[in-house]
């Protein structure tokens, strides 16, 4: 293990004695997920924990809160968790599998929200030993674009804020390994919307009608073709379609279809030209048919990139949890991920967290049959902990 200070030993032992209840809570996230902006049950569990031993939090204007532990005027570290749930099906047995139809914690989410709710009670019990302050921003939709980390600006969470840390479960990498790495994470993400309309008509006379089948087939396989060559292949511009829909009769060219997918990039040059660039891509493809696109663009989220100093401290945080063998590089991602707009006004760093059973099967974020080993739970709070104890006792160094 890295050198312990002695406060951040006792903060650990703390963490370590909060663990049974930790998962207990975990499970009860688990079993009643809420989906974005709707994680009312969600925040008020959260909320309930914490004014049990004397926190007073702030709720944010759409769900979600902030609590300070701590006191003074030192520096202020902040520890981010996301609360929100996927549109999927919870396909495992656990005892403590959804109860909610169509949504599961399919991201680990659940994870997140209770390794920062760990932290945080840990924290707290120090709290007249902490060399500043730490705040807890318990944010609410992740899953979507722009996502929620926006309001939580808006609404304060980076006020006074030096450094900011998080976590992502990573069910690539087994419990009790931690990867990190200094610069870019994550991708950026769009989302894309694209909506035909022409005339249609009968399969047997397209030339009399606005063959918007055709056109919708030529949208779907010539944008990506024609944005790997328009763009640096640095960037690593990825259009990936997840609806693509028009008709009900093989006999009928329809007048409407619908194309939608995200826009994914791993460079933020590239990112900031991408929505002119596919605007205009769409009329021109779509231009020779006849039919009219209807296109609404989403900008999402820039990449995560993880500050060199902030990443430093997150790794000895690790170090300090698991041993210098739990501290594994990773790689970036294309995976899109809104505490990238925390990185864009302070500096700070995330983590991924293995959470995948030594030998065990590798899962796959988004999917319903997703399990977490639920050591990862601990690790996650001990690792939060450490962060914010690391960056305020080295603050002004």
């Amino acid at each position: 293990m890295s050198s312990r200070s002695p406060l951040l030993s006792r903060v650990l032992d703390v963490v370590d004695g909060l663990t049974p209840e930790l998962l207990d809570f975990r499970r009860d996230l688990h079993a009643h997920p809420e989906l974005s902006w709707a994680e009312e049950r969600t925040t008020t569990e959260v909320a309930k924990r914490l004014a049990e031993v004397g926190l007073a939090t702030s709720p944010l204007p759409r769900g979600g809160l902030l609590v300070d532990i701590g006191a003074g005027p030192g520096p202020v570290v902040a520890l981010r968790a996301d609360l929100d749930a996927l549109p999927v099906e919870d396909r495992t047995t656990d005892p403590w599998r959804s109860t909610v139809e169509g949504v599961a914690h399919a991201c680990g989410h659940d994870v997140h929200t209770t390794a920062l709710l760990g932290a945080g009670l840990a924290l707290h019990e120090r709290g007249t030993e902490l060399p500043g302050r730490v705040r807890l921003v318990f944010q609410p939709a992740e899953e979507i674009m722009p996502g929620g980390a926006l309001m939580s600006i808006e609404a304060g969470a980076l006020e006074g804020v030096g450094r900011i840390f998080g976590l992502h479960c990573d069910p690539g990498l087994d419990v009790g390994l931690v990867g990190l790495r200094d610069g870019p994470l994550t991708g950026a993400a769009d989302s894309l919307d694209v909506r035909l309309t022409g005339k249609g008509g009968h399969t047997s006379r397209p030339h009399l009608t606005e063959d918007l089948t055709f056109a919708l087939g030529k949208l779907v396989t010539e944008l990506p073709a024609v944005l790997s060559r328009r763009l640096d292949p640095r960037a690593g511009v990825s259009v990936v379609w997840g609806v693509v829909r028009a008709g009900s009769a093989m006999n009928v060219i329809p007048s409407v279809g619908r194309a939608a997918g995200t826009v994914r990039m791993l460079d933020a040059v590239a990112w900031a030209d991408a929505e002119a660039m596919v605007r205009e891509t769409i009329e021109q493809i779509v231009r020779p048919y006849g039919v009219h696109g209807e296109i609404t663009y989403t900008r999402g989220v820039p990449p995560v990139v993880n500050e060199p100093g902030a990443t430093l401290l997150l790794g000895r945080a690790v170090e300090a949890v698991v041993g210098a063998d739990g501290l594994v590089s990773t790689a970036q991602s294309l995976g899109g991920e809104d505490f990238a707009w925390y990185l864009e006004r302070v500096p700070g760093a995330m983590a991924r967290l293995g959470t995948r059973t030594p030998g065990g099967p590798t899962y796959d974020l988004h999917q319903g049959d997703l399990r977490v080993d639920e050591r990862a739970v601990g690790i996650g709070a001990g690792v939060l902990a450490a962060a914010a104890v690391h960056a305020l006792e080295t603050a002004g160094r």
